[in-house]
């Protein structure tokens, strides 16, 4: 099933993608030294989720955008795992940035989120521009840590309940 937004992007499942096309996109977008960022050691081992996870083609049928979320935990002191979706990469290739292809992922992904017993999300991104459209807050992470370097005022949670969160806790991939 796919939708159009009005700005005549179509969003479709990515694994209707072939998914060396993807790795080209992510890395015009990210640039192919992406691999040994944080987010990757956070979500190592594991496959995205194809139920949340989407490409943008723009009028001509083009790949131009990504998103993908992957199954996460925040593991506790007590070793407790917290099962999480991080969100993204939200990839636009550079030359359609801006265009709302982004935009879209991000409405398409999140609305995938089964809200009868829905997990958190987490993510790496600005607050200011992730909490504007979609509630991501870095108010409830400050005591989260990851696997390697990262700006804690960009590590984002959206959670419809936050006295679920751990207050501390390191974030990995979730292999329960």
């Amino acid at each position: 099933m796919s939708q159009t937004s009005p700005d005549t992007a179509t969003i479709i499942p990515l694994d209707n993608v072939d998914p060396a096309l993807v790795e080209q996109l992510l890395d015009r977008a990210f640039e192919p030294e992406r691999r040994t960022r944080t987010a990757y050691k956070v979500r190592e081992g594991v496959d995205y989720l194809p139920a949340l996870s989407f490409a943008a083609l723009d009028a001509a049928e083009m790949l131009v955008g990504t998103i993908q979320c992957w199954p996460v935990a925040l593991t506790d002191p007590d070793g407790r795992a917290h099962p999480l979706i991080m969100v993204g990469p939200v990839a636009v290739v550079p030359d359609r940035q801006g265009e709302g292809f982004g935009q879209a992922l991000m409405s398409a992904s999140l609305s995938g989120v089964d809200s009868r017993a829905p997990l958190p999300q987490v993510m790496i991104g600005d607050a200011d521009y992730y909490g504007r459209f979609w509630g991501f807050t870095n108010e409830h992470t400050a005591g989260w840590d990851l696997p390697g370097p990262f700006d804690p005022a960009r590590l984002l949670v959206r959670c419809e309940n936050p006295a679920v969160l751990p207050e501390k806790g390191m974030l990995g991939p979730w292999r329960g």
